[in-house]
């Protein structure tokens, strides 16, 4: 059974950290507290065996892809891949938050992260907990939602299933997310935006800034 930790999103400990960054850069799988929901990820690193186990965990098709929560803005041109203008004005408004931007992959994006079309989901959410340890692990965190597929998303350490408990190696509880609802995502993937889900943030404030 994995272990449970408390844990503050705003101030985590160095303790919390130190153990939670220990679990992932050793390919382990985390269930972790977001402003949004609770997500449970692992390090985006080539070969992780954590990777699959994220999906065998969820009860989700492999061929679906995972979204990165990413520390810094950097981390949008570090991987995407001729970052649209629009992706830079939804980031700059938006971003820490609850909003995904759907990009074409760059480089840097090992292959069995992408999706079919090339593509990638970033995230920089707003959490401490959760952008510490993508610069302490030295990799964005390839995270879905803590639930088992077709569930409804956890808002809450208490909400978690103890099934996705049990098999994770090492769950942290902030209580509940600040939002509690998943993030808006928007596709810049082709050459006009478009919203794919609306979520925490309205698709009119969206499209307002960016038109769809």
């Amino acid at each position: 059974m994995g272990s449970i930790l408390r844990v503050n999103q705003d101030s985590p400990s160095k303790e919390v950290l130190r153990e939670a960054a220990a679990t992932l850069a050793f390919g382990g799988v985390v269930v972790m507290p977001t402003d949004s929901v609770y997500g449970i990820g692992c390090a985006a690193t080539p070969d992780n065996p954590g990777h699959l186990r994220i999906f065998d965990i969820k009860r989700r098709e492999r061929t679906q892809t995972l979204p990165w929560l990413i520390a810094d803005f950097e981390d949008l041109t570090r991987y995407a891949a001729g970052v649209p203008d629009a992706a830079l004005e939804l980031a700059m408004q938006f971003w820490p938050g609850a909003l995904t931007l759907v990009v074409t992959a760059s480089d840097a994006v090992p292959q069995e992260y992408r999706g079919a079309d090339g593509t990638i989901a970033l995230r920089m959410p707003d959490s401490n907990l959760v952008r510490e340890l993508s610069r302490l692990t030295g990799a964005p965190l390839a995270t879905t939602s803590a639930n088992t597929h077709g569930e409804a998303a956890a808002t809450s350490g208490s909400s978690v299933e103890a099934r996705i408990v049990e098999e994770a190696d090492l769950t942290l509880d902030a209580g509940p997310a600040p939002v509690g609802v998943a993030s808006t995502i928007v596709s810049l993937a082709e050459r006009r935006p478009k919203v794919l889900r609306e979520g925490a943030i309205p698709a009119h404030r969206i499209i307002k800034i960016v038109g769809v």
